[in-house]
């Protein structure tokens, strides 16, 4: 298998536009140089389902409900999610709406009469993270309690938390401190997790900020907002936010920290993604932290699925099982810090070998090329220039 995905990441960034990819998984080794002239990868006429899963493995769904969800069901499994569908999704439903306009209730009235910070890139880059005293308090501890709370709603009742982070016996601040948290991304449940554990802010698209509810929290969050499918002249603005944002919060205690999913999509949870450089070219160090979501019947894993259908299967299960291993901090040697390929590489390759993950050279291109697959649609160029995940 991981000959088949080399060699389609050698088809790929043949055939794919744009800044040279990022491959190189050696640690303390220079990455080499890549071609000139990359491409986006095409589909091979005829293929079987066995060979696309061989390729795109990172975002094949091996539950019980089948490739995006939609697998033949046995009457037995259908006679245990019906009464679930009609009974504990809608209770489900009214809880998790009910906790979301509270939240975004508190966070109307702690906001109310005060000026969002704007960064560069005007009003869309506002926020409010950067509020002191009363306000900045109850809008952190009430978004963590509540996003626990959510998480309930959603079966996840208890969370397996492991952390090394002390195994070196230095106990010294100076070791703990870091810049932004780099998180392995398998679902939308992640970003709930990260809520209720450090509440940090996060990158998310542009369309975000101007959602109703969603919108004001996404700010209060801090989240540094981007139009992926459009590469203007604003990207190396938003690239900047972020890189004052992890040093701002590796210099001060009290700054909000990031949060940062360098593959760039979800996968299955059993593979990592080459990471983008961008977090790396602060130079501070960074909280590695792994995600699984062991599962019996329906994998949390949002790959091929889509969003409504993954909700509502999610929430038709009485209990969801989330484990979390928490790395201790990176921080970058001289070389690292001058060569952020290589501290993004090390770092993907120690996450890894912690977190018992396959490494894949394939990424969102790829993704969108097997979506497009199972839904029998070959017109690549319109699919490749679909909105990022």
């Amino acid at each position: 298998m991981e000959s088949e995905l080399k060699v389609l990441t050698r088809q790929s960034t043949s055939q794919r536009p744009g800044p040279e990819p990022e491959q190189d998984d050696r640690p303390l080794l220079k990455p080499e140089p890549e071609p000139d002239t990359p491409q986006r990868p095409a589909p091979e006429p005829g293929q079987s389902i066995e060979e696309m899963e061989k390729k795109y493995a990172a975002y094949v769904r091996r539950d019980v409900y089948g490739t995006m969800g939609r697998g033949k069901l046995s009457w037995a499994e259908r006679l245990w999610l019906v009464p679930r569908l009609v009974i504990l999704v809608p209770i489900r439903v009214v809880a998790g709406m009910t906790i979301l306009v509270s939240y975004y209730v508190i966070c109307r009235v702690c906001t109310a009469f005060r000026a969002p910070n704007r960064e560069e890139g005007g009003e869309e880059q506002e926020d409010y993270a950067h509020l002191r005293g009363w306000r900045r308090a109850v809008i952190l501890r009430t978004g963590r309690f509540l996003s626990r709370a959510m998480l309930f709603v959603f079966g996840f009742y208890w969370i397996s938390e492991t952390s090394n982070e002390n195994e070196s016996g230095d106990h010294s601040d100076g070791l703990k401190r870091y810049g932004a948290i780099i998180s392995n991304h398998v679902s939308y449940i992640d970003i709930l997790y990260h809520m209720s554990s450090s509440f940090p802010s996060f990158v998310a698209k542009r369309s975000v900020s101007k959602l109703p509810l969603v919108g004001l929290i996404s700010k209060c969050l801090g989240c540094v907002f981007v139009q992926r499918e459009l590469k203007s002249s604003d990207f190396k603005g938003v690239s900047g936010v972020v890189t004052e944002r992890i040093r701002e919060a590796y210099q001060d205690e009290f700054a909000p920290r990031m949060i940062i999913f360098p593959e760039g999509t979800t996968t299955n949870g059993d593979y990592l993604l080459p990471f983008k450089t961008g977090v790396f070219l602060a130079k501070a160090p960074v909280q590695p932290v792994i995600l699984r979501y062991p599962y019996r019947r329906f994998s949390p894993a949002w790959d091929s699925i889509s969003g409504a259908r993954h909700v509502i299967l999610l929430l038709s299960q009485f209990v969801n099982h989330i484990e979390v291993r928490r790395l201790p901090v990176y921080h970058p040697s001289e070389q690292e810090m001058e060569d952020p390929k290589l501290y993004a590489a090390n770092v993907r390759k120690l996450m890894a070998q912690e977190g018992d993950l396959i490494l894949s050279d394939i990424g969102l291109p790829e993704k969108r090329v097997y979506h497009a697959a199972l839904n029998g649609n070959i017109s690549m160029p319109s699919v490749l220039h679909q909105k990022g995940d």
